[in-house]
């Protein structure tokens, strides 16, 4: 039976005993909902990986509760530095190699020498972290490759009986997952698009001196790729997908067809959604998984979404639709 408790000191409390304990917690973040797990407990982050069906060489964030704590686990480069001075607490996860006394499970990071770390912004996250005292491996909380979950009704959905609580601290502010940026050379690599946009991470390192800091993107940003090897989550080639297909760049719907809108193109069908009329690209971000979850819960067979630009945070939203779209694995 999996519980869920509205947010509070005692609930944190549980919490941190059950994780402890090595169990599952879903609790809330400023991107999404994330299943935590002790992440110094190999059995524990296993059970992360049998709840969501998880590919096992796919490897997890440890959250922590302060950039201290991060770099106890990874090694703290110049470029690590800037960015986390100025975005954490907050959505960017860091890749960084991982120290060689690092508790850390190496389940965690797929038995790779590097590690994710994160310090997330939400209150509810930092006090979990921070009264646990120990790093919390947490993807998101939802079935593997299936759309994140921006609340806690989406996690009990997902997960009901294969977890053992929910802390319900309301909708995600943002709705897309952290930025993943690879910090461990002298040339910042954006692994994975989120909420800190492409821009703001180059103008943070140019800030504190970096002429050339953001290595370059692949040829095509809107291919779909996968590497053999996930060296950070958010990687796999099909992901975030809802149970119905999806079609991209859609300027209407067909007549089997939900369309979620977004600017100038209307929403249609039962629901008629659009991510953002005024075409406002962070409403549209924290809209994203939500309303994919509303279309996908009308039983229809197909999902058509509109354009949305691929700028600021566009790149990000596009990387989730692609990846939405892609074959199924």
């Amino acid at each position: 039976m999996t519980d869920c408790l509205a947010l509070s000191k005692s609930a944190i409390a549980r919490a941190s005993g059950l994780l402890a304990d090595g169990q599952l917690v879903a609790f809330p973040t400023e991107t999404v909902y994330g299943l935590g797990a002790d992440a110094t407990n190999d059995r524990a982050v296993a059970r992360i990986f049998a709840a969501k069906d998880r590919p096992a060489f796919n490897p997890l964030i440890s959250h922590v509760a302060s950039a201290a704590a991060a770099f106890d686990l990874g090694v703290k480069t110049p470029i690590a530095a800037v960015l986390a001075s100025a975005f954490w607490p907050g959505p960017l996860t860091l890749v960084l190699d991982r120290r060689p006394d690092c508790p850390v499970a190496r389940l965690t990071t797929a038995g790779l020498d590097k590690i994710a770390v994160r310090v997330p912004a939400h209150a509810a996250a930092q006090a979990l972290m921070t009264h646990f005292g120990k790093p919390v491996a947490a993807p998101s909380a939802n079935p593997s490759g299936r759309i994140s979950p921006s609340t806690a009704d989406h996690v009990m959905r997902g997960l009901a009986g294969k977890i053992d609580l929910i802390l319900d601290g309301g909708p995600c502010e943002s709705g897309l997952e952290s930025t993943v940026v690879d910090a461990s050379t002298d040339q910042a690599l954006i692994l994975r698009p989120g909420g800190i946009t492409r821009n703001a991470v180059a103008d943070a390192l140019k800030a504190a001196g970096f002429a050339d800091p953001i290595a370059s993107p692949i040829a095509d940003p809107t291919a779909v790729t996968q590497p053999v090897q996930p060296v950070a989550p958010g990687q796999l080639a099909s992901h975030y997908a809802p149970r119905a297909a999806v079609r991209l760049n859609a300027t209407k719907a067909a007549a089997d067809e939900e369309l979620i809108g977004f600017g100038s193109v209307a929403g249609s069908g039962r629901l008629a959604l659009s991510l953002s009329a005024s075409g406002d690209l962070i409403e549209a971000a924290a809209n994203l998984f939500a309303m994919l979850h509303r279309a996908d819960d009308t039983g229809t067979a197909k999902i058509a979404i509109a354009p949305v630009p691929d700028h600021g945070l566009g790149e990000a939203i596009n990387d989730r639709l692609r990846r939405a779209a892609a074959p199924r694995r």
